[in-house]
């Protein structure tokens, strides 16, 4: 592939998913209306399980295949954690207000579109199940970091964890699903991504350049920190090249906007984490491009 043709293929890639960005950001600018609450907790309870379930339940799942990959998203979201901690002791920052936007990363907004975009629909399911994995860690050990609360019921009843088991489960036992029952799941599915993205724009409104010290720190730290931690784990262990390059860009995806619900609920500074996870997200314009020139 000639260099012309590989920054035709990575803008090609990026150019949908920031475009719906760029237009709820434009939208919310002009309409002067920024509460996506009600759309979101939607989204999150309704519209990406029914994607969860429909692809892990559409897909020969061989958990086997996937073991590694599993543990290196585990290695790379705890991984980011020590490395942000004493950063954030180091800076003078509160340390729950850094380390978990440092931990767990936009891989629902961002990454599932990327994947579909960059390696085609047969990776969408690994990227779902990173996806799992991360939501799984975020309200198993992200929430008590916050909170001081741990609370294996909040975990087993999210949607999105009960959409990925039932998901698995019928993949596995090969349950048959009638098309006029999967056909408007799927349906239901397919609104989970532009709402997403176009969330995500709207999010953006809400930049604070008061907080530019922790939000700089943060943009800048999260992508270089799951890079080196992902890059160290792939030469520990065999993964297959797909593997590895979706892995790497699990690794440097920005801040997920869910980190700013959870410190808006405990009142864990939520200006400062909505601006480390907005500053975060207008860096990954440069950093995914960036990753996408060398794993292509």
């Amino acid at each position: 592939m000639s260099q012309v043709d590989l920054i035709h293929r990575i803008i090609a890639i990026i150019f949908p998913i920031f475009g719906i960005v760029a237009l709820g950001f434009v939208y919310a600018r002009f309409r002067k209306d920024t509460d996506m609450s009600s759309g979101n907790r939607i989204n999150m309870d309704i519209f990406t399980p029914a994607l969860i379930f429909d692809s892990m339940s559409g897909s020969n799942y061989v958990l086997a295949d996937y073991l590694y990959l599993s543990l290196g998203c585990v290695v790379v979201v705890l991984g980011s954690g020590i490395v942000a901690w004493p950063v954030a002791r180091v800076m003078g920052y509160q340390w729950k207000t850094l380390v978990p936007p440092m931990m767990f990363n936009n891989c629902g907004n961002m990454g599932l579109p990327l994947v579909v975009l960059t390696f085609g629909e047969a990776m969408l399911p690994a990227a779902i199940l990173l996806l799992a994995i991360s939501n799984f860690l975020h309200f198993l050990v992200g929430q008590q970091l916050v909170t001081q609360h741990w609370s294996i019921r909040a975990v087993l009843t999210n949607p999105m964890i009960v959409a990925t088991i039932l998901g698995i489960a019928v993949s596995i036992l090969e349950v048959p699903i009638a098309e006029t029952l999967r056909l408007p799941i799927h349906m239901l599915g397919l609104i989970a991504i532009p709402l997403m993205l176009f969330s995500l724009g709207v999010r953006m409104l809400a930049i604070d350049l008061r907080d530019w010290e922790i939000s700089t720190v943060g943009a800048i730290l999260c992508p270089i920190s799951g890079l080196l931690i992902a890059v160290l784990f792939i030469n520990l262990v065999t993964l297959t090249a797909e593997q590895e390059s979706l892995l790497l860009l699990f690794s440097i995806l920005p801040p997920a906007i869910l980190n700013f619900m959870v410190a808006e609920k405990f009142a864990q500074e939520p200006h400062r984490v909505a601006s480390i996870v907005l500053m975060g997200n207008l860096v990954s314009v440069l950093a995914i491009p960036a990753l996408l020139w060398v794993i292509l």
